[in-house]
């Protein structure tokens, strides 16, 4: 995923490593495609090895320099292959952790089950912030025109934390009132 996102980014315009870490950290690509910034040098230097992109140029800042990368003819091919392979992938995660715990509640007293639940709607309620406030940021910086599939996306997150949220409810009314 990590070499996917590098290679988009340099789609968009030659970048230095740096500019493309910032773009994923404001992207909040680590929350939603898993891909760790501090990966993103190992990935240049792969796809740079592999022809996939090339250094655009060198540019001095004082004592520094930072190289500009740029995607090649083989990178952008490349790119496409990355897509219809993530395309073609199903993955399904499912909150196992949650689901053993909900399974096995009944072992504990049933306040202390409910206290580690509502912990967790706790976080998940959190999420749903933050997954919202880095919608809000996208669209300020593409000036409300979110395109339409990242749209989805987002909704597809929110569909998904609320499903978790509704689980806990209704394992929270099933140990209030049944157990």
């Amino acid at each position: 995923m990590t070499k996917l996102l590098v290679l988009a980014m340099l789609g968009l315009q030659p970048m230095s490593g740096y500019e493309i870490k910032a773009m994923l950290e404001m992207n909040d690509a680590q929350r939603w495609a898993g891909v760790l910034t501090g990966s993103i040098y190992n990935a240049l230097k792969k796809l740079e090895k592999d022809g996939n992109l090339k250094i655009a140029s060198i540019e001095s800042n004082g004592h520094r320099q930072k190289a500009i990368y740029e995607i090649t003819a083989k990178g952008e091919q490349y790119q496409k292959q990355l897509i219809i392979e993530c395309l073609g992938s199903s993955n399904i995660n499912y909150p196992t952790d949650l689901f053993s715990g909900i399974s096995l509640a009944y072992q504990l007293p049933k306040e202390e089950a409910i206290e580690q639940l509502n912990k967790n709607k706790e976080q998940l309620l959190n999420e749903l912030l933050v997954v919202k406030s880095g919608m809000n940021i996208k669209e300020k910086v593409l000036q409300g025109e979110i395109p339409r599939l990242t749209q989805l996306i987002f909704e597809h997150m929110f569909e998904i934390i609320n499903s978790q949220i509704k689980l806990i409810d209704n394992a929270t009314d099933i140990l209030e009132h049944e157990m």
